[in-house]
């Protein structure tokens, strides 16, 4: 080879190489997309701290795409797609509206769900031991914890007769705890008033219906639109002197008076473990999909004696934590 073209050649080298050796790191890191219905999470953060804990750190070895639908569940394929388009190497979606867009978006990418309502009843999964598809994860559904609730709140408000119920009705998991609701109330001979949520723009409105037609106690069913919309809840319960009960505790820190449920923030740590199996080989349809096991009672002695109510020695003595 003449030295004229030899030195040429070396200059080719010399100014591919970095390229070839970038786009070798690039290949390396991991890509995760998360998608909600929801605006920014609270929880998000967990999912986050256990990965890290499990070896992925985002900007090292993982990139993390974020997508919120900001309660506009018609954004939802849009984001959902836009995920696929990027090719990630799994999605994980909060809530149940969230993995249901994902999974009409991409048969092919796993999806972790953090916290869906009933993923058998929504197809989801076929099946919660062997999923069957490219969807697993974490499910918030236990059959018991709606008759749970309304015993809670029984104790604390002297001589219930009717509940509010406030529940999002585009969304199947709330309609679900609604109908277990309804048939709980109905063996405590309790009357229920069913406050229908689809829009931000529809909770005030179901609030003071509540109001308007002298509910005893309110119960919040837990979902990314109320839960969004859990200061406003508790600042009007509070001025309407309106007891509370919810199925998470960010209800409860924003000021509602109890809440029982699976821990949210927990839910999303776990999460992580399925992310690390997938990344590392394990398929989807081969992960079973876990139930809650540990609910949380929370309690905000601070509101009981706002409301001029008393909580029961022995409810506070069970309680995973009182705020005072």
């Amino acid at each position: 080879m003449r030295r004229r073209d030899f030195s040429k050649a070396v200059v080719i080298l010399a100014t591919a190489w970095p390229l070839a050796a970038r786009g070798s790191a690039e290949r390396k890191l991991a890509s995760l997309g998360f998608l909600t219905a929801g605006t920014a999470s609270l929880v998000f953060p967990a999912l986050l701290e256990s990965l890290r804990q499990l070896g992925w750190i985002e900007g090292k070895n993982i990139v993390v795409e974020q997508r919120y639908a900001e309660n506009r569940n018609d954004r939802l394929p849009e984001l959902a797609a836009e995920l696929v388009r990027l090719n990630v190497d799994v999605i994980v979606a909060a809530g149940t509206l969230a993995p249901l867009a994902a999974k009409r978006a991409t048969a092919t990418i796993p999806i972790v769900m953090t916290s869906a309502g009933d993923p058998l009843g929504t197809r989801l999964v076929s099946s919660l031991a062997q999923p069957g598809g490219n969807v697993t994860g974490l499910s918030l559904m236990s059959p018991d914890i709606s008759g749970k609730r309304l015993e809670l709140i029984e104790q604390i408000v002297p001589d219930i007769a009717r509940v509010a119920i406030i529940w999002n009705a585009t969304n199947p998991y709330p309609a679900l705890v609604f109908r277990q609701t309804e048939n709980a109330a109905r063996q405590l001979k309790i009357e229920v008033q069913s406050l229908e949520v689809r829009t931000p723009d529809d909770v005030n409105s179901a609030l003071e219906a509540a109001v308007r037609e002298n509910a005893n106690a309110l119960i919040t069913v837990e979902d990314l639109l109320t839960l969004n919309y859990r200061k406003e809840i508790a600042d009007f319960t509070a001025k309407n002197r309106l007891p509370t009960m919810s199925g998470m505790r960010e209800y409860v820190d924003a000021g509602g008076l109890l809440s029982y449920g699976p821990d949210l923030a927990d839910l999303y740590r776990r999460a992580a473990v399925y992310v690390d199996k997938i990344l590392k080989g394990a398929k989807p349809s081969e992960l079973p999909v876990e139930q809650p096991t540990n609910f949380e009672l929370v309690v905000n002695l601070k509101t009981a004696r706002a409301l001029g109510l008393t909580i029961p020695p022995d409810m506070l003595a069970t309680a995973n934590t009182v705020i005072e």
